[in-house]
């Protein structure tokens, strides 16, 4: 009789994926990590439901059938797109690929769940800001206060570097080379490094802002911190962006429109970039992409460069010079078509 305890599989797997693989072995970022543990724990509450408790689940619990209508609910429940779908799908993915690799006896089922296939998701327009609105957003920024030194430090940072919230969130004082030639070392995705160059302008506001704050050359401390004194989130970029789109709406009306976040800090350096006769291969590198392949979709998505291009080619639509006046010549171009 097997009387082994497969809910201690479970748990041990998880202890084993967390603490060991993803950490020692993989070396994935905090942030990756984070959502993997947010995607297994939605996981694990909807499977054990109201009738059975979390620490009785056990790896014969979950099977493919189970987890597709977990995708289902939350996307129907939770109101999810079919991208964060995708994003737990992959979580899900990682996890049974180790249990594969830890627990051969499970398999079979382990290459059945790895076969639930991503969602083809709905490409939505990428949304920027254009420089004038940028502009505009800087000088709704009052730099006599400290927080207006910050504000208008971070966000000109942004613009400048094209960096990732997250990769904002991370930089230290000691990341800013603030003498000529100015530049900032950045860590990416899968923590590869980069330095980006500064303007000269972006150079002299960060020194002026590290002036301010009485923050000494060369800190290991956080760059941007809050009111509290503790490093500046994702979150408290994305309000601190919110807060000056908003008052910048009232001279630019277009910025209500627009579905702005902090990435769209990002696609905007990207776009001005390219207007500006930077070549693809060279954005690639100042924004830190693994291949130009994520860069090319910047080239298409500029409606003013796609309307230099309309200007260049000549439409094949051509009014006819034929006199529909009289019956015979009208009959006669319906019967030619």
């Amino acid at each position: 009789m097997n009387t082994r305890n497969t809910a201690a599989d479970l748990s041990i797997a998880l202890h084993g994926f967390f603490n060991k693989y993803l950490k020692d072995i993989k070396g994935t970022s905090p942030h990756t990590t984070s959502s993997y543990r947010d995607a297994l724990k939605l996981l694990c509450l909807y499977l054990a439901g109201s009738r059975q408790a979390v620490v009785r689940l056990t790896l014969d619990d979950i099977n493919t059938d189970r987890i597709i209508a977990f995708l289902d609910y939350i996307e129907t429940k939770r109101h999810n797109s079919a991208a964060t779908r995708n994003i737990r799908l992959a979580a899900i993915h990682s996890f049974f690929r180790y249990v594969a690799s830890v627990s051969p006896e499970y398999l079979c089922k382990c290459q059945q769940i790895l076969s639930i296939p991503l969602k083809r998701a709905r490409t939505r327009e990428i949304e920027y800001f254009e420089f004038d609105e940028i502009s505009t957003i800087l000088k709704k920024i009052n730099r006599t206060t400290s927080e207006g030194t910050r504000d208008y430090a971070l966000l000109i940072l942004m613009f400048n570097t094209g960096a990732r919230a997250q990769e904002i969130v991370n930089l230290r004082v000691c990341d800013l080379h603030l003498s000529a030639p100015f530049s900032v070392q950045i860590v990416g995705k899968g923590k590869k490094e980069r330095t980006c160059p500064l303007w000269t302008n972006t150079g002299r506001i960060l020194n002026q802002y590290i002036d301010a704050q009485g923050i000494a050359p060369g800190a290991t401390t956080a760059l941007f911190s809050n009111q509290l004194g503790t490093p500046l989130s994702r979150f408290g970029i994305r309000y601190i962006l919110n807060k000056y789109t908003q008052l910048a709406a009232e001279d630019d009306p277009i910025l209500r429109h627009k579905r702005l976040h902090p990435h769209s800090m990002r696609h905007s350096t990207a776009v001005y970039l390219l207007k500006s006769g930077v070549d693809i291969t060279s954005i690639a590198s100042w924004l830190g992409h693994a291949s130009t392949n994520t860069t090319n979709r910047y080239a298409t998505m500029d409606l003013d460069m796609k309307r230099k291009i309309i200007e260049k080619v000549e439409s094949p639509a051509k009014e006819s010079k034929r006199s529909w006046h009289r019956d015979s010549d009208l009959l006669t171009w319906l019967e030619n078509l």
